[in-house]
């Protein structure tokens, strides 16, 4: 990814300035002008042509907006649930019940964990199998309550572990993908920073499939692609653009419906402003998707799936 210093050192003069423009300790309102169009063309510049690998890092920014935060930014209100009424908890996989843009909805979303211990007790958003079981239970009261589904979608995977193994976390996953094809109401998922594998194909089968614009979505990541196809880690940039997994090759595939744009420089730049774009987003297609009858909704979705991976010029290229 391009370098960030230059930026970052630029900003802390922009703001050191201001704040002395602030304060009315000198007149420098041309000076703060002319440094602040320098930054913006320095950010154009650099963020103009970002390759794959570039969103790739951009897609696993530490500051990127996810988890908890972005639900409680992208909702007017959250109530979560929690435990699979079999085992336990995950707090790497979350859901429950919400509301956003006049719209009750049931919202599931992978969770990393703002500080280090979160982190590590979250997995970095790796969810066990009673993870997807929590979703599997949450899709049900969705389909229940009659309530549509929005998942967000930020994992490296499913956590891989030998627990994990013995507790069957591939049929944990097969059942959320099959619910997921199976419901009766509207379903919506975002993927707002990695998609990774199985643990993000769980939650992302729906009727609508929405990427910010420096998200990656694959089966692999590039260091995992590399290292078999190249026998080299180190091939990861390489193997980032045969994988095509960025936002805007997804949308040539059919894959993705709807890329949203990031302010400039990536989403963690401006994540209230990433909020907004996403719930504007989100609410729009709950409105389409309301309007259209189950028998429509249901034989899209077949389409959907049926054909993925065909291009928009040729959906039933596949």
């Amino acid at each position: 990814m391009p370098s960030e210093e230059p930026i970052r050192v630029l900003e802390a003069k922009v703001a050191e300035l201001r704040q002395m423009v602030v304060d009315g300790e000198l007149d420098l309102k041309e000076e703060l002008e002319l440094l602040e169009r320098k930054l913006h063309g320095l950010k154009e510049k650099r963020y103009a042509s970002l390759s794959d690998w570039d969103r790739v890092a951009l897609a696993r920014h530490t500051d990127r907006p996810r988890g908890l935060r972005l639900v409680e930014a992208v909702t007017e209100s959250f109530y979560e649930l929690r435990g699979d009424r079999a085992i336990g908890d995950d707090p790497a996989l979350r859901g429950g019940l919400a509301r956003l843009g006049g719209h009750r909805a049931v919202l599931l979303f992978h969770h990393r964990g703002a500080t280090a211990e979160e982190q590590r007790t979250c997995r970095s958003g790796m969810a066990k199998p009673q993870g997807y079981r929590k979703a599997l239970r949450l899709m049900d009261i969705a389909d229940r309550l009659r309530l549509p589904l929005v998942t967000l979608v930020d994992t490296p995977g499913a956590y891989p572990g030998v627990e994990a193994e013995e507790q069957n976390i591939a049929g944990a996953i097969a059942a959320c993908i099959a619910r997921m094809l199976s419901m009766r109401v509207p379903t919506i998922s975002v993927i707002h920073g990695e998609g990774g594998s199985g643990g993000a194909i769980a939650l992302a089968v729906a009727d609508r499939v929405i990427m910010l614009e420096n998200a990656t979505y694959s089966v692999i990541s590039p260091e995992g692609a590399a290292a078999i196809l190249w026998k080299d880690a180190g091939a990861a940039p390489e193997a980032a653009g045969a994988l095509r997994i960025t936002a805007p090759r997804l949308l040539e595939l059919a894959i993705a419906d709807e890329v949203v744009p990031e302010p400039l420089g990536g989403a963690h730049n401006d994540p209230a402003a990433t909020a907004d774009a996403l719930q504007a987003v989100i609410v729009r297609h709950l409105g389409e998707l309301h309007v259209r009858s189950l028998d429509e909704r249901m034989a899209m979705r077949y389409k959907r799936y049926r054909h993925a991976g065909g291009s928009r010029s040729n959906p039933d290229q596949g």
